[in-house]
């Protein structure tokens, strides 16, 4: 970067979760100096904090990783069609010593506040000590011998915020919670030594992902289950298994085809979307294409027609035809009822993908509980309240899910020319291209809210950002230049595009943790862009061809500069 405007680095990145791993990766490559902020002790985001029993990932492992290297694509294996955590987290620690990632992050480091300086145009990050209960360090190197940041403040020209969009834990509070003398877990920050819930009672609170994950791995174990659900979830089946040499030999044969695929996909993974609406077809014909997507298993159920989104008609044929499943595989009709939902339309809310977990309510030890209409009302000091029953438990699981998108940026204290990011998120999120927010340069986002991120494959979300914000800190490097900030109208008619792409969608229809309807207090919002990833990249790279529209530049002076397409 310019030497007129010196820094400690050029580039902070906040978070060594796999986009963070990869943004320090093309950065220390091309050339930068720069610095990794992480709270855990260890790489791997989410997937490091979230060990809860079941923990899975909900999109094939094939796709789930990354692309871009070659040799590392060749040398690891895949050892099941839906990886479990500890094996996403094992890639993840191989992908920090093949490219030596640690010696640049600092663990045990918590991002307090980030502040724009005008005059200098720097960002100040401030940083401090982070706790993590039960957590590991590197490989083979006790956590007090992990560098850290903490209690320090340093200068960056640049920040780009790779917090994750679930990264922070929503957690409610219920009343009597200090008198419960059991034990209680979060299944966002499951204790990494584990749980032993064999014979015990266990009351889980909460059937989003990682209730129904947890819900499905514990349910054999334990000697009492009881799960209280607020709203049933579509759940389609994995089908999971273990891949066979020979299918992981023809992924390797095949990986170019692959990512390709993946990149053309409008969920950023091959899903063989449908290319007609399902009032072009028959009864009939229609029953094949679910029969064969429900066979198939996986996430891309919801795109076996084009009108899916926007047919509320179309959606329910789909929903229904889940709703069938349903009953198929649980015994009791008045359980699988309540196990089925109908408050709103398929996929409007994130859809599960599982591993048995209907099935388990037909064991004799396990009770559902309507906590719409019976909602939990207290802890007591043997279990809980709800409904005005008490239930006597050992161990309490709150699954009640993050604080999505903006939740990991809006805890940051970050502050440009008077003013804070949170105030102006107050009424939801404003970015360009979910990219930057104007007014405070040079602060860029990986998979920020107004991108497709959670709608779509993360890995594939996340190397294209990290590629295009490698791409423009470069292109400034070689033209002088040392500010970049969106324009506020093109920022205005953003928001406007996302607003009226889900509008014209059944999406804001569900109340979901994409609305933030999961968090009290939060403006109902539809956070991410919901016209598709596919559309989002040709979207981005023709604003970037037309010389960069709806960014400007600076150089070190302060002085405006046009940047013209290469």
């Amino acid at each position: 970067m310019s030497t007129d405007c010196s820094t400690d680095y050029d580039v902070v990145i906040v978070g060594a979760g796999f986009a963070g791993m990869y943004q320090l990766h093309r950065l220390r490559e091309a050339g930068f100096r720069v610095r990794v902020f992480d709270a855990a002790t260890e790489v791997g985001g989410t997937w490091y904090w979230n060990r809860y029993p079941g923990a899975r990932v909900d999109i094939e492992s094939t796709h789930y990783s990354y692309s871009f290297d070659e040799e590392l694509q060749q040398e690891w294996d895949w050892s099941e069609r839906y990886a479990a955590q500890p094996e996403i987290l094992a890639y993840a620690r191989h992908v920090a010593d093949r490219f030596d990632l640690r010696r640049d992050i600092a663990f045990s480091t918590r991002v307090e506040g980030l502040d724009w300086d005008e005059t200098t145009q720097t960002w100040t990050v401030r940083t401090s000590p982070a706790t993590a209960q039960g957590v590991q360090g590197a490989p083979g190197a006790p956590a007090e011998e992990i560098p850290h940041g903490g209690g320090q403040t340093w200068t960056a020209r640049f920040v780009v915020l790779a917090t994750g969009c679930l990264s922070v834990p929503q957690r409610p509070q219920f009343p009597g919670m200090e008198d419960f003398a059991g034990e209680l877990c979060y299944t966002s920050d499951w204790p990494h030594d584990g749980v032993d819930l064999t014979g015990r009672r266990v009351a889980v609170i909460g059937t989003g992902s990682s209730g129904i994950q947890t819900i499905t791995a514990i349910a054999e174990q334990t000697a009492a289950l009881e799960v209280f659900q607020r709203t049933p979830n579509f759940a389609i089946p994995a089908h999971n298994r273990t891949l066979t040499d020979e299918e992981r030999a023809a992924v390797k044969r095949d990986y170019a085809q692959i990512r390709a695929a993946d990149r053309a996909s409008g969920l950023g993974f091959a899903t063989y979307d449908g290319t007609t609406p399902l009032t072009d077809h028959s009864a009939e014909e229609v029953e094949r294409e679910l029969d064969a997507r429900w066979a198939r298993g996986g996430l891309g159920y919801s795109r076996a027609f084009t009108d899916v989104m926007t047919n509320a008609e179309s959606n329910e044929v789909l929903a229904e035809y889940a709703r069938e499943q349903i009953r198929a595989r649980v015994d009791d009709p008045e359980l699988a009822e309540l196990l089925s939902p109908r408050s709103y339309p398929l996929a409007s809310k994130r859809m599960c993908v599982d591993t048995g977990y209907f099935e388990v309510y037909n064991l004799p030890h396990v009770h559902l509980h309507d906590a719409s209409t019976h909602p939990v009302e207290r802890f007591t000091e043997t279990g809980l309240r709800a409904g005005g029953e008490d239930f006597e438990v050992d161990v309490i699981v709150l699954a009640t899910g993050f604080d999505a998108m903006t939740g990991a940026i809006t805890q940051i204290d970050i502050t440009a020319g008077g003013l804070s990011l949170a105030q102006k998120w107050e009424h939801g999120p404003r970015t360009y291209l979910g990219l930057m927010t104007a007014g405070f340069p040079n602060l860029l986002t990986v998979t920020g809210p107004q991108s497709p991120s959670v709608l779509t494959n993360m890995l594939v979300s996340i190397e294209f950002h990290v590629d295009w914000i490698t791409r423009l800190l470069t292109t400034m490097r070689e033209r002088g230049l040392t500010r970049v900030e969106a324009r506020p109208e093109a920022e205005d008619d953003w928001v406007q595009v996302n607003n009226d792409i889900a509008g014209a969608s059944l999406m804001p229809q569900g109340a979901s943790w994409y609305m933030g309807a999961n968090i009290p207090g939060k403006e109902r919002v539809f956070m991410p862009f919901a016209g598709g990833s596919h559309t989002y990249i040709g979207l981005v790279e023709g604003f970037t061809a037309a010389n960069h529209h709806g960014f400007r530049f600076a150089d070190c002076s302060g002085e405006q500069v046009p940047v013209r397409a290469a």
